[in-house]
């Protein structure tokens, strides 16, 4: 057996999430991400099994003191822009999917904790065109609803290359439908709210009325929506001009949500661009189209003056969506981050969840001067069961199946051509590719989220490489320039295993060596240790 042991330091940026890419590629012309492989008669990459495991102090350190308790955030990993709604039954949960196919994850639950993933709402080509969209554009808040007066589900959001458009549905766990392009909307994060007299709005950031005064000024601004002829009605209307106070000149006012509550009209949005600086807001007024008015002790959520330096800080929170439990309270869910040494990010926007406090002249709110977001929060008359959204779940996939587990995600197209399930039973087979991973394109990997700071992945892998150039392997993504390969490729009558660092069209190897694995397997571990990373490699049975 021969074994090594590769260490770096990671440092990513916060928009996205890091994932982990089963991959293969050619080497000659282009870069991998991580990838299973199996044995096959053509060459292809065949990766016998994937292990996960989490390892964070936290949840080991801090048990759920009892079952009606549990972790935030509620979704690991980068779940951004989260979006809920009920229909009495379940609740259903969405989140932002960037441009990874399929799109807009939905997953759903009877108790707003255990969580489980129903499949994906944009899962056909028809409906997800992401061609030529970098890593961090493609498909941002989609926002979830369920109209009781037609008894269907819409989610509605925006490809940031085509537009907003909507899908709906009679039946959330099947099929949703193409899309429902909306032209008159204009902007980015739009949400639908459906009134008690059947009438329906949607509301959304776009360009103030008059001139814009600052960078980033934004307003927010509602549009009525002809529910039997899915088209909008008339011209829109401002009902927010920059922010809570304009004079501050406050930055970015995005992903507005509306309700109705005991006969008051709210409206909850994001406020201050999605770094440090974001936060939560609130206005509140008497009708959809009428005058907001925001609350005097505005934000209703916001980290941005306590010190980064904290210990265990969670920061950026806000772009909240708000849902009644069977109980009659109220729960906001909300993205945030869990910086390491207030820098080190890899993990992206992940999804909390906490309750609403109400005041006395009505308002709610989340926290309020000096609070901290909960890591640990009680729901009571709720049964945890094991959850593999939050805490130190542990999943291994053997490839037994036709498809791939909800998890996985290719990038920008479904890749069918480029992967099997089939053509080897109990592996992934993933076909070699001279699409680079640092290109727009669709290369030949399969990825799935990284869900903690401390964590151990493995795979084994079969490898008949066709030639010098073929590589396959496991690749850490963050985007089209922040990438690590651990991969084997064919070296002459030997076989080369290397840790690359990929920036953008340049490629560094941090460590390399020659073996020769006699046809046995190779396989593949990375364990990271928070801002250390460990590769390993090893060869034989």
């Amino acid at each position: 057996m021969i074994q090594q042991t590769l260490i770096v330091l990671m440092k990513a940026a916060i928009i996205g999430g890091l994932f982990i890419v089963i991959g293969a590629c050619n080497i000659a012309d282009t870069d991998c991400e991580v990838t299973k492989v199996i044995i096959s008669d053509k060459a292809a990459a065949n990766f016998d099994y994937f292990n996960y495991k989490g390892q964070d102090n936290f949840y080991t350190n801090i048990p759920l003191p009892r079952e009606d308790y549990f972790y935030n955030p509620i979704l690991s990993g980068w779940y951004s822009d989260p979006s809920i709604c009920t229909d009495g039954e379940y609740y259903f949960l969405v989140t932002s999917s960037f441009s990874y196919f399929p799109g807009v994850p939905l997953l759903y639950s009877k108790d707003m904790v255990n969580w489980r993933q129903a499949g994906h709402i944009l899962d056909r080509k028809s409906q997800l065109d992401l061609d030529g969209q970098r890593v961090s554009e493609g498909i941002f808040a989609p926002a979830i609803s369920y109209n009781s007066y037609n008894e269907t589900y819409y989610m509605i959001t925006t490809n940031i290359r085509k537009g907003n458009f909507f899908v709906k549905t009679r039946d959330p766990f099947g099929e949703w439908s193409d899309p429902v392009w909306l032209p008159e909307v204009k902007g980015i994060d739009p949400s639908f709210f459906f009134d008690n007299d059947g009438k329906a709005y949607i509301v959304f950031n776009d360009a103030p009325d008059g001139d814009v005064l600052y960078e980033g000024h934004r307003a927010i601004r509602i549009h009525e929506f002809d529910v039997a002829k899915e088209e909008t009605i008339g011209e829109s209307k401002m009902l927010v001009n920059g922010g809570v106070n304009i004079e501050e000149k406050p930055v970015w006012i995005e992903g507005p949500h509306l309700y109705k509550i005991n006969g008051k009209y709210f409206l909850i949005c994001a406020e201050g661009s999605t770094s440090v600086d974001h936060r939560e807001v609130i206005f509140k007024g008497d009708s959809p189209m009428g005058k907001f008015k925001p609350w005097e002790d505005n934000p209703i959520l916001t980290k941005r003056h306590l010190d980064p330096n904290r210990r265990m800080p969670v920061s950026s929170e806000g772009h909240a969506d708000i849902i009644e439990d069977k109980n009659g309270k109220w729960w906001p869910v909300f993205w945030a981050c869990r910086p390491i040494d207030g820098e080190f990010e890899n993990l992206g926007r992940e999804t909390f969840m906490m309750p609403f406090r109400w005041i006395d002249d009505g308002f709610p709110y989340m926290t309020q001067g000096n609070e901290l977001i909960p890591m640990i929060v009680r729901k009571k008359g709720m049964e945890r069961k094991d959850s593999i959204t939050f805490g130190n779940f542990e999943m291994k996939d053997n490839f037994n199946s036709a498809n791939l587990g909800y998890e996985w995600m290719t990038l920008r197209n479904p890749a069918d051509e480029l992967y099997s399930l089939t053509e080897n039973l109990g592996f992934l087979s993933l076909e070699f590719s001279d699409v680079k991973t640092t290109e727009r394109k669709t290369p030949a990997f399969v990825s799935r989220r990284i869900q903690h700071h401390k964590f151990e992945c493995s795979t084994k892998l079969f490898f008949n490489p066709g030639n010098d150039n073929d590589a396959a392997g496991l690749l850490l993504f963050k985007d089209e320039a922040h990438q690590y390969f651990l991969s084997i490729s064919k070296n002459g009558k030997k076989e080369r295993v290397a840790l690359e660092k990929i920036s953008g069209e340049d490629t560094e190897v941090l460590a390399a060596s020659l073996i020769n694995s006699e046809d046995n397997p190779i396989t593949f571990k990375i364990h990271s240790r928070g801002k250390l990373w460990d590769f390993y490699f090893f060869i034989g049975r």
